[in-house]
């Protein structure tokens, strides 16, 4: 959204500042945040993020192990949620700039708010009135 603003700019503690409290940013089919020091990842033999190429994931660290690992405040669990954090913000960036070459931002702003945001009937959230508006700012109609 803030791409279609005219910001280019992205904030560079955003990836490493939610690794350090154990949280991984994910895409696919629950997309958001995956909180790692939550139960539910204590007894998980997942990886991250299926398909992803940092160290964790194509390592094949499991979430229950780094939820271990979080627990106990090792330092290396931060630098694997941290790699894997930024692989993610690179393989979005990578995705937003081919999607500005093909000419289809805008249809790839609308699948990406739609797949963040499902809906309260999908188990999701519902698109907060700031994204709406910020689209329809950039000329992008939800």
């Amino acid at each position: 959204i803030c791409s279609a603003l005219g910001v280019d700019m992205y904030d560079c503690v955003y990836p490493t500042r939610t690794a350090r409290f154990g949280v991984a940013l994910v895409s696919g089919p629950t997309p958001g945040t995956l909180r790692l020091k939550s139960n539910d990842c204590s007894t998980s033999s997942s990886v991250i993020q299926d398909g992803c190429q940092c160290q964790a994931c194509a390592g094949g660290i499991s979430r229950a192990r780094l939820y271990t690992l979080l627990q106990r405040n090792n330092p290396v669990a931060i630098q694997l949620v941290t790699q894997h954090n930024i692989a993610y913000m690179m393989n979005l960036v990578r995705s937003m700039r081919q999607a500005i070459m093909e000419n289809r931002y805008d249809q790839y702003v609308k699948e990406f708010v739609h797949d963040q945001f499902r809906g309260k009937d999908n188990n999701g959230e519902d698109i907060p009135t700031w994204v709406r508006d910020a689209c329809h700012a950039a000329g992008i109609e939800l």
